[in-house]
């Protein structure tokens, strides 16, 4: 059985775009000599490095500037890409890893001809293909939500908390001063 690997670009500048892997070691980034190039501003030149080790890819940062993720996880060295890994350079592009496995010696079957009923209703054309022949359509990039604004009412009660016992404070103050309850209230203070 053979293995096919390949990146499924999500989101960046050209969604929807195949890089089939071929080769026991690639390069990544910006710089069109690397066997996979993606022309955006946040890939560096030469950004990571894909090794076919044991029948399955490495993937390795090299030095990038915006860094390497697999699963949002920043890569600090080596990591074996898995079958639907999301591999994401910087923080706009992403890809998809994936791994379709074949024999090519299997013998492929195809259905029986059979008559044809007639139909009453005309057949419609099939869909037309693809932007991209031959590869697997791209699933939609992963909705971006902003992240919910917490109001914190904490401070505002605390705030409203110590200006009402200020308020409560000054008002029995100015309570026994007015009606002179100095010394009831207060027979230490001396003078009573």
């Amino acid at each position: 059985m053979a293995s096919q690997f390949q990146l499924i670009m999500r989101s960046g500048p050209t969604p929807g775009a195949v890089f089939p892997l071929e080769g026991d070691q690639l390069m990544i980034g910006r710089d069109s000599m690397n066997e996979v190039t993606i022309n955006d501003a946040e890939i560096s030149r030469r950004h990571a490095r894909l090794t076919f080790q044991g029948g399955k890819y490495v993937l390795e940062d090299l030095g990038s500037t915006n860094g390497t993720f697999v699963n949002g996880q920043r890569l600090a060295g080596p990591r074996v890409l898995k079958a639907g890994e999301v591999v994401s350079f910087g923080e706009q592009i992403v890809l998809v890893f994936e791994v379709s496995t074949f024999d090519p010696a299997a013998t492929v079957a195809s259905p029986r001809a059979t008559a044809v009923p007639s139909i009453s209703r005309p057949l419609t054309p099939p869909p037309p293909p693809a932007d991209y022949a031959g590869s697997v359509p791209a699933s939609p990039p992963p909705m971006q939500f902003a992240p919910a604004r917490k109001s914190n009412t904490t401070p505002i009660i605390i705030g409203v908390g110590v200006l009402l016992f200020v308020c409560v404070c000054g008002g029995v103050l100015w309570y026994i001063d007015s009606n002179f309850l100095w010394c009831t209230f207060f027979p230490f203070l001396g003078g009573c």
